[in-house]
């Protein structure tokens, strides 16, 4: 098997990073279940399942734009608000599916709080079964909002233990040494018709970093 396919997918990512990253995560999730379980939620569960891919946004990928605190509690609210009003609107489930899921990712991307794991809300919403259901919007304040915020509060307080930047806040890039202005990386990603995880802030240093470390060598 060839062995490029095991290495780091993340660009900077080291197996230390990873470790610290699953330790944070463990922790905001047990916290984040804890946290569920002191409020009045009835028949639902304490936590909802995408926490736990939340989970691997705020704590492996902090730097991320989709991890940040409003995308994630904004998002994951949002989302499952979308999906209890498409459930009530279209009773049945393989068309309100489909259709929480779009307007859900529509929804997120104009308040910008997009979030992949709203989407999941969103179909939880739909296919959570009887006691979603019955809970109705009640479902997207407890225990999705509640999840949430106890989440994003246990990544600031892991982040600033661990000195790392969450939310995070991009560094001044120095600046440029060649012609490169931010209008040609503007045009460059107009031409690509892609959409990537980082920060515009952050592109621009990236870019600005190596064109400085070029010109020294």
């Amino acid at each position: 098997m060839p062995l490029h396919l095991f290495r780091p997918l993340l660009p900077g990512a080291t197996f230390s990073e990873r470790l610290i990253a699953c330790f944070g995560a463990g922790v905001g999730i047990a916290l984040t279940y804890l946290a569920g379980t002191l409020a009045p939620h009835g028949t639902l569960p304490a936590i909802v399942a995408p926490l736990g891919a939340s989970a691997v946004l705020v704590f492996a990928v902090p730097a991320s734009p989709l991890a940040q605190p409003w995308p994630v509690i904004g998002g994951n609210t949002i989302s499952a608000l979308v999906g209890i009003a498409v459930w009530r609107l279209l009773p049945d489930p393989a068309v309100a599916a489909g259709v929480a899921v779009a307007a859900a990712i529509l929804v997120m991307s104009l308040l910008r709080c997009l979030h992949p794991p709203g989407g999941a809300a969103a179909l939880t919403a739909v296919i959570g079964g009887a006691a979603v259901h019955e809970a109705g919007f009640g479902f997207a304040l407890v225990p999705v909002a509640l999840n949430s915020i106890a989440l994003v509060a246990a990544g600031l307080a892991f982040h600033r233990l661990t000195r790392r930047s969450y939310p995070h806040r991009p560094v001044p890039a120095p600046k440029p040494t060649s012609g490169i202005l931010p209008a040609d990386i503007d045009a460059a990603l107009a031409e690509m018709h892609e959409s990537f995880d980082i920060a515009r802030e952050d592109l621009d240093q990236l870019i600005a970093r190596a064109q400085a470390h070029a010109a020294a060598r």
